[in-house]
């Protein structure tokens, strides 16, 4: 158990926690620092923050993974320290929702297509008031006993490359990182090594990133290996990153995403450090 966590999901978008029993979820399980970073939305913030106020030690931090495109290729980028206030958030997350409505209706004539019942309706019913997405039609293929897991739905239909794997004109990474940066935030891009990049393109994006304004990358999360672990630490290390780490919780289904479990490591850049309240720096060490 690291003790912190940066990047966790509630049901403002596609976790099945509300953030107010997520943040108590983590606090249960030993996370003293939690940073909610649901998908292009800041719905789940405020509830979250008021919760963890009234956890002793509980330090919170507002965040949000937003998604954006690089050379074609769809990236998240975290934003972590953000001011959920900033009045650029407003306009920004309007068109942001307005793209997931479109590719989810998209999506949804894509697989009636393949011979699948429309599930426009039940994903929306799925998402509530959060942000719609694959992970919704997912669920509605589950519900239905289509698929035996939402794995298996992604690798049949909503996968890259499938019939529900359906592209957005996201906003670019160079407008992304601008408004974490606008909003006092820190820009970080999620999970690098899940991109499927070369690591020679890996240090193309990096570069990208460092000339927009941004921040460091996400060294330690579910699923990455050793050597990609000491790898994205040395590019780290080369280019003065900083570095951050977490669970990329969505669900207390998926094991392999608990709450604060993630490989450890050191680094004297770690983006936890900035995150933390004056005085409070190298608690966690």
């Amino acid at each position: 158990m690291a003790g912190y966590d940066l990047h966790t999901h509630s049901t403002a978008s596609d976790g099945s926690l509300e953030p107010r029993a997520l943040v108590n979820a983590a606090y249960d399980a030993g996370v003293r620092v939690l940073a909610l970073t649901d998908h292009d939305t800041l719905a789940g913030l405020s509830a979250a923050r008021q919760t963890a106020d009234k956890l002793e030690g509980m330090v919170f931090v507002d965040g949000v993974e937003l998604t954006c495109l690089w050379q074609t290729r769809v990236i998240h980028l975290l934003g972590l320290g953000i001011d959920p206030e900033f009045s650029g958030f407003a306009e920004y997350m309007q068109v942001l929702t307005t793209l997931r409505d479109e590719r989810a209706e998209k999506i949804a004539e894509k697989l009636v297509k393949k011979g699948l019942p429309d599930l426009l309706a039940e994903a929306r019913a799925i998402a509530g008031d959060g942000q719609i997405g694959r992970p919704h039609f997912a669920q509605a293929m589950l519900n239905r006993k289509m698929v035996s897991t939402a794995q298996q739905a992604f690798d049949m239909w909503l996968g890259q490359g499938k019939a529900g794997d359906v592209k957005a004109t996201w906003p670019s990474l160079e407008k992304a990182v601008g408004l974490v940066k606008q909003s006092g935030g820190y820009a970080i891009v999620a999970h690098p090594t899940k991109y499927k990049f070369t690591f020679t393109r890996l240090r193309a994006l990096v570069e990208d990133l460092l000339a927009a304004g941004g921040d460091g990358v996400e060294v330690s999360f579910p699923g990455v290996t050793p050597n990609h672990l000491r790898d994205l630490l040395l590019l780290a290390q080369r280019k003065a990153l900083w570095v951050s780490a977490g669970s990329d919780f969505h669900s207390p289904e998926q094991r392999w995403t608990s709450l604060g479990r993630f490989p450890q490591f050191q680094s004297p850049k770690h983006i936890v450090e900035r995150l933390m309240p004056d005085g409070m720096a190298g608690r966690l060490a």
